[in-house]
């Protein structure tokens, strides 16, 4: 229960109240309803690049430069000045230098990121918070006719060079890089990328692979293991030692010519569509107990529809599937089985989501701030939200094909901000949410109320006087970067959601 909004009370009681075990965090942060944003410097004199987010433990603010070049860090301070007089309180005007982007931010390094033929990929980067590592990535232009090769699947583009960037971002030394040539990765907003603790997943479209590489505390990248064509270390050996013993008993008129390729003409499945293929049919053998309605059921469930599993595909879930069938797997690394497969409309799946929505975000042992955002299995106001939205949806199936559409998660794409914790603040998701992605805005400003202290107003963002056209039509976008400890956030203003910011506001704590 909320007892007091007065900070100076509050730092008492917690110097003669211990908090039930296990919440001394959630206690703590409960101080954020007292340290709230409450004054904003509008139109804000920015050095011209492309801000993209802090880092989830607060100490780095990563920028690119607008050509796609240049790595550029900064690291936030908070804002300092003096003042004469004996009136110096919140009312007296700032002086002209806060106006500045260097009041709050330091510029520690500009560093080359990108080769002279390739671009940063500008919505992708990944933090190792534990030893300060930053993830980049760089890629030469898109190539949409791709001439097909050995393994690729069609339809697919190619990027001639896709470059992983491991840099310690203290000093911006670059430490190690990890190069995919003739390949697709899906990096917009960390789609085709995950980080877990020391282990980095990047799933390769083109070649059907999932890369596991290994983030060693002295900075190297090292390949642990390659999921798609084969699934252990030694398949590959195996399957070579198969084909070439095959060989030479038996086919001495070739002369072993085409005993360096002996998969070339792809007469195996892949190891993982193997995986996949054993276990549907598994399933569907086990549904039955009848030898004759076994043999019944296999034919239509799985016979029938054999030439469609074996054509599936491994796509990020997101895009369309209304017209097309899709299906989630799970795969156990160790194991090298698949677990469970679902359709993308299969209501155990949304249970599991809805309950336990958590574990699929995965969050890394040594994240401290990441462990506190709000979802619908942690937090009763955004499980109450997740069901006022499905009771409204006019067509049960459609809802949980659209809930179902953000798996897998993409990596560390929600801002641990704790004004974007529902159990102390209520705000419209509609205009501002933890997920960092620009929104159409609104002329009203963004409200911030309490949850525990009667929905009364605590902070408001406003991001600013009108721009774009004079009769206010035009549509305009806005963007949020909250700093994840500080009560501290950026706001921008897009006349499009491909130009640069129209403007720059600073909100803070005076």
């Amino acid at each position: 229960m909320f007892k007091t909004n007065n900070v100076t009370s509050r730092i008492f009681e917690r110097q003669i109240r211990t908090p039930a075990p296990g919440t001394s965090v959630h206690s703590a942060r409960r101080f954020y309803e007292n340290l709230v944003p409450s004054f904003t410097i509008y139109d804000v004199e920015c050095p011209d690049h492309s801000f993209f987010k802090f880092t989830d433990d607060g100490q780095y603010f990563v920028c690119f430069s607008r050509n796609r070049q240049d790595l550029i860090v900064y690291r936030p301070t908070w804002l300092s000045f003096s003042c004469k007089g004996e009136d110096c309180d919140n009312n007296q005007e700032l002086p002209p230098q806060v106006k500045r982007f260097e009041s709050f931010f330091t510029q520690l390094y500009v560093k080359p990121l990108a080769s002279c033929n390739e671009l940063i990929c500008k919505d992708f980067f990944l933090y190792m918070e534990s030893n300060q590592f930053g993830i980049f990535a760089t890629s030469t232009a898109q190539i949409q006719d791709a001439r097909g090769t050995d393994g690729a699947i069609l339809g697919v583009p190619s990027f001639e060079k896709i470059t992983i960037h491991l840099f310690r971002l203290e000093d911006g030394f670059k430490l190690d890089e990890k190069v995919f040539h003739n390949d697709c990765v899906n990096l917009t907003h960390n789609m085709g990328a995950f980080l877990y603790d020391d282990l980095l997943a990047v799933v390769s479209l083109r070649y059907q692979t999932i890369h596991i590489l290994q983030i060693r505390d002295s900075g190297n990248l090292v390949d642990v293991r390659a999921i798609g064509a084969y699934c252990r270390e030694d398949d590959e050996l195996f399957i070579n030692s198969s084909s070439q013993l095959a060989g030479n008993r038996g086919d001495l008129v070739d002369n072993g010519t085409n005993h360096d390729q002996p998969n070339s003409n792809n007469s195996f499945l892949s190891g993982i569509k193997q995986r996949l293929l054993s276990f549907i049919f598994r399933e569907i053998w086990s549904e039955e107990t009848d030898q004759t309605q076994r043999v019944q059921c296999l034919k239509k469930k799985f016979y029938f529809h054999f030439q469609d599993y074996v054509d599936l595909v491994i796509l990020k879930a997101s895009r369309n599937t209304d017209q097309l069938p899709a299906f989630f797997a799970v795969y156990n690394m160790e194991t090298t089985e698949i677990v469970a497969f679902y359709q993308n409309a299969a209501d155990e799946l949304y249970l599991l989501f809805e309950r336990f929505c958590d574990h699929f975000h995965a969050t890394s042992i040594n994240s401290m701030y990441m462990n506190f955002i709000s979802s619908h299995s942690n937090n009763i106001h955004a499980l109450e939200q997740l069901k006022s939205m499905k009771n409204k949806a006019t067509s049960i199936s459609q809802f949980v094909k659209k809930m179902l559409s953000s798996l897998p998660l993409n990596c560390q794409s929600m801002s641990p901000s704790p004004y974007f914790d529902q159990s102390l603040f209520r705000f419209d998701e509609k205009l501002i949410s933890a997920t960092d992605r620009p929104r159409q805005s609104t002329d009203h400003p963004i409200r911030f109320n309490s949850r525990r202290q009667g929905d009364i107003l605590k902070f408001k963002i406003k991001t600013g006087p009108e721009f774009g056209s004079a009769d206010g039509r035009s549509k305009k976008y806005s963007h949020f970067l909250f700093h994840p400890v500080w009560p501290l956030a950026l706001s921008f203003i897009q006349p499009s959601l491909f130009l640069p910011p129209s403007a720059v506001n600073i909100h803070f704590r005076r």
